[in-house]
């Protein structure tokens, strides 16, 4: 308990609010008001990967993104890569910015692919913001058995 307070040193005698309070303001972070909004990575891309019996499918929440603003990429040989870039919206200096919360910036995820996967014949599409990547697996060739008959 002895450390909960120093947390709040400068708060005694105040009312808390959770909205303005700042909790990593004392680590040695930049400020975020330093933080380029053109670097900042838009790396939190959500992509889903399910795995169905006939292939690979990955999904990808892109709004506001054009397919040719996005690249798919098969690299050594099992390594998917999905990348792509959201511009920064250019301002007009007679615009007042009261909150910018769309990420923008370079983004790139990659996974590597299972021994099933069919690299060659790899399939996306983009519909209403949503890219799906989809590879197919490969059949799995059942064992060929072949009975020995037992002497004796």
């Amino acid at each position: 308990m002895a450390m909960i307070p120093s947390f709040f040193d400068n708060r005694r005698g105040t009312i808390f609010d959770p909205f303005t309070w700042e909790p990593f303001k004392d680590f040695p972070f930049p400020p975020s008001s330093l933080v380029s909004h053109e670097n900042s990575a838009f790396a939190n891309t959500r992509i889903d990967w399910k795995e169905t019996p006939e292939a690979h499918v990955f999904k990808a929440d892109l709004p506001g993104l054009k397919k040719e603003e996005v690249k798919v990429e098969v690299e050594d040989e099992r390594v998917l890569q999905i990348s792509g870039e959201r511009n920064v919206e250019k301002e007009d200096k007679n615009d007042t910015w009261h909150r910018i919360e769309r990420s923008s910036g370079k983004f790139l995820r990659r996974f590597r692919l299972p021994e099933d996967a069919r690299v060659e014949q790899v399939k996306a599409s983009m519909e209403n913001g949503v890219l799906t990547v989809t590879v197919p697996k490969e059949e799995v060739k059942k064992p060929d058995v072949k009975a020995i008959e037992i002497s004796g």
